[in-house]
């Protein structure tokens, strides 16, 4: 019997660059043995997701999410839920990728990341994460710094990058405060006043890469950071440290490993809105469960250890920190 593979990509993703591209990527996984298709996104709700659940249902072998992060997420949350799960492939094409950095794919050249199916030994089970009914496979946050994606519009972060948080995160900084929160995570418990909360299973959050440093993509474990410290100017200052890997001994964080973790906040009047690879996810109380070795992905193994900082996101980072330093700048005065 022929394997099969279907690739679900964003038609309007990456200025619109799949297209021209897609013969090429076709033939790379016709070159690796599958009988292989392309499904075309639609403006409809969900459609990579169904589209996702209707191929695994038919039995399909691959399925490869070509696109940005939302087209990924409603992929995996397409075949998570489901006994017999496809293999997945990513082709990124989107403004951020951080799934792709986690996995070392290549993010400038989608025949690229095609070519990684051809590659031997590049399969490896990954952790997915569920929150309630839903599947995320990079973050699941809440809090003051996750409120403030929501609050950015799309445009203006591809053009501005982290500059449009800082700009907001001025404009908000006066309707900032804590939540009331019990956040229950294998057999601990937090109960206390927390601006935010991120459970991470890679290391690539909005491409920094140390703020979980020691994040296994396979090992069971949700990396917890739950930040105590109510100002703005004080968690950027800790997103500063958390590039050099020094915010884990902080006082205002609390760092640990969980693979089941309850958020809920103790103070009905409080709304705890969560994230969950970007996207919103629904409103705490949340139940988080790791999912370990969930799915078997395709990835670049070769390159997955190092961790070496490219020369762009070095300059993002330094554009970071001088940006915290404007910003507490300006509150101080």
């Amino acid at each position: 019997m022929h394997k099969r593979a279907r690739i679900i990509y964003n038609p309007t993703s990456g200025r619109e660059a799949l297209r021209g591209d897609l013969v090429d990527i076709l033939a790379v996984y016709e070159q690796a043995g599958y009988e292989t298709s392309a499904y075309a996104t639609t403006p409809e709700p969900n459609s990579a997701k169904n589209e996702a659940t209707r191929a695994a249902k038919e039995g399909f072998d691959l399925i490869v999410a070509a696109g940005g992060d939302g087209t990924l997420s409603e992929v995996i949350n397409g075949i998570a839920g489901l006994k017999q799960r496809p293999t997945l492939a990513v082709i990124p094409a989107g403004t951020t990728n951080d799934y792709a950095r986690a996995l070392r794919v290549p993010r400038e050249d989608p025949i690229a990341a095609a070519k990684l199916i051809l590659k031997a030994n590049n399969r490896f089970k990954i952790d997915v994460g569920k929150a309630n009914d839903n599947y995320f496979m990079n973050i699941a946050a809440g809090g003051t710094l996750t409120e403030l994606t929501y609050e950015v519009p799309s445009q203006m972060k591809s053009l501005f990058g982290y500059a449009a948080y800082f700009a907001k995160g001025a404009e908000l900084l006066p309707q900032i405060k804590p939540v009331e929160m019990s956040i229950k995570y294998d057999g601990q418990e937090f109960r206390g006043k927390a601006s935010t909360i991120f459970l991470a299973l890679t290391n690539s959050v909005g491409g920094f890469e140390q703020i979980v440093p020691d994040a296994s993509l396979d090992d069971g474990n949700f990396s917890l950071i739950i930040v105590k410290d109510s100002s703005l100017v004080g968690m950027l200052q800790l997103m500063t440290k958390a590039l050099k890997g020094t915010h884990v001994d902080d006082p205002r964080i609390i760092y640990a490993k969980a693979k089941d973790v309850m958020v809920t906040p103790l103070d009905d009047q409080d709304r705890l809105m969560i994230n969950l690879d970007g996207e919103y996810g629904g409103d705490a109380p949340m139940h988080f469960v790791n999912l370990k070795q969930h799915l078997e992905v395709i990835a670049n193994l070769d390159e997955i250890p190092n961790d070496a900082l490219t020369a762009d996101m070095k300059k993002y980072e330094d554009d970071f920190v001088r940006g915290v330093d404007e910003l507490a700048d300006q509150t101080a005065h």
